[in-house]
Parts: structure tokens; C-alpha cells; sequence
């Protein structure tokens, strides 16, 4: 990983992750997360498409370092109810601080409201994070190839596989998406924004797409606000999609959801 915005998000995290082991010991998050028995199946649901054709991972995000402040008064709960009733596959969170104002809290109160499996979308290199993240409720996690090292995917995949949690293997190049691959990664989460220069390409998935091999499932991610996007991407076969920032903007996210699979307009 090199320079700009996210090694600065990545430093920053590695503080509060240091900060937080000394408060509460990685023992016993592990201890929390091996007796979890509440798990949703968060692969199941993306696995094919759903009745609509189109899977969406619907995201509570507060901020963005690009954007700023998006949605810091939302209610975490509300929202989480709204994209169930709207139709969504599954739930997003962000629970990183500093520069999405998200929380774990805001996970555990999404979580509560809706019935659908729940991403921790954060920025996670470390076993510690990923027993905390089985330990605040997730059903899923982030791991964004560009701040791990292929042996580094490798063991958080396996880690979080065996706490039972769905491991979504963030990619923007081809050579993260051969270290996917090389750690087995089932999920891949095809990252249509350049996390460098923040710049989103909505063909950047189209391309890449051909790549994946068997068996691996695309999760197009930034950037999709219409409908006719995508249509135009389960032309290409793919009807996963996580959405956040035109969600959380909407007025009305369970009509919009709806809007957006081809239904209720």
C-alpha cells in the first residue's frame, strides 16, 4: 500500500486498534466471538440472485473522507428497518471513527432492528479486529487486498471463516484480485472507486468480471445510483451490488431500494 488517504485511515486505525487491545485483551475477544451462535448466512444470500435478479447490501455510512459528512444524524435502526422492508439482502456498516464517524454501536443497533446478515465494513488487518468484529455481532467482514499482504489475506480469510463469518475480499486491480484468489477468497468485492485517487469508474467491474474464476461471486461496489446501472450490470451477470451514499441520502430508502431491483416504480 502507498501514500494518500488510505495509508493515513490505515495509521490511524492501527492506534485505535493498539488502544483498544489494551483495553480489552485479545483473549477475551476470542473467548466472545468462539460462542457466538446467533450468525446469519451471509453468503447464502448473494450466492445467486435473488427474486428481483438483483442482491443489494444496503450501507449505514455517516462520512467519507471524500464526501464528508453524509448522514451524521442517521439512526442507525430506522435506516436498517427502512432496507429490510425495501427489500435488501443484506446490511453494511461502517463502524470505523475517524473519518466515517461510523461505531460499533451503529452495527449492534442495525443489527437489532432488521433481520438480515450484517457486513463490518472497516479497515481490518489484524486477528484482533476480526474476533471483534464476530464479537460485536457481525456476520460478515471487509478485507481490502490493498492493505494486507497475500499471506496476511490468507490468515484473516481462514480466521474469520472459522468464527463462521463470511470473509467480502475487496479488490481494484487484477493483481488483487490474484491475491484473492490465492486465498481462496469466495466473495470478491469489485471496488468500481480508486481508493488512491478516489476517482470512480462504473465500467471498472465490467472489466475486471471476466477474471474472477468458478465459483468466485462479484460484489460491485461504488458509485451504482440508477436502476438502469444496474441493469446494465446483470446484463453482464452480476446481481450483487453494495450501495450506501444515494441510500442514505434518500428521502425514501425502502422505495428506492425497490426503485433500484425493478420494483414500485
Amino acid at each position: 500500500m502507498s501514500g494518500g488517504i488510505l495509508e493515513r485511515i490505515v495509521e490511524v486505525k492501527r492506534v485505535r486498534v493498539e488502544a483498544a487491545r489494551r483495553h480489552v485483551p485479545e483473549a477475551r475477544l476470542r473467548v466472545a466471538a468462539e460462542a457466538r451462535r446467533d450468525i446469519r448466512p451471509f453468503f447464502e444470500r448473494l450466492r445467486s440472485a435473488g427474486p428481483s435478479g438483483a442482491n443489494i447490501i444496503a450501507e449505514i455510512k455517516r462520512a467519507s473522507p471524500s464526501k464528508g459528512p453524509i448522514a451524521p444524524g442517521l439512526d442507525p435502526a430506522a435506516l436498517a428497518s427502512a432496507y429490510a422492508a425495501g427489500g435488501a439482502a443484506a446490511l453494511s456498516v461502517l463502524t470505523e471513527t475517524d473519518f466515517f464517524r461510523g461505531s460499533p454501536e451503529d452495527l449492534a443497533r442495525a443489527r437489532a432492528a432488521a433481520p438480515l446478515p450484517v457486513l463490518r465494513k472497516d479497515f481490518i488487518f489484524s486477528p484482533y479486529q476480526v474476533y471483534e468484529s464476530a464479537a460485536m455481532g457481525a456476520d460478515a467482514l471487509l478485507l481490502i487486498v490493498r492493505i494486507l499482504t497475500v499471506s496476511e489475506l490468507a490468515d484473516l480469510a481462514q480466521l474469520t471463516a472459522d468464527l463462521g463469518l463470511e470473509p467480502l475480499v475487496e479488490i481494484h486491480t487484477e493483481e488483487d484480485l490474484a491475491a484473492a484468489r490465492a486465498a481462496g477468497a469466495r466473495l470478491i468485492g469489485i471496488n468500481n472507486r480508486n481508493l488512491s485517487s478516489f476517482a470512480t469508474d462504473l465500467d471498472h467491474t465490467l472489466r475486471l468480471l471476466p477474471r474472477l474464476a468458478p465459483g468466485q461471486v462479484a460484489v460491485a461496489a461504488s458509485g451504482i445510483r440508477s436502476g438502469e446501472e444496474i441493469q446494465r450490470y446483470r446484463s453482464a451477470g452480476v446481481y450483487n451490488f453494495l450501495i450506501g451514499e444515494s441510500l442514505v441520502r434518500s428521502e425514501n430508502p425502502a422505495g428506492f431500494l425497490k426503485q433500484l431491483m425493478g420494483d414500485g416504480k
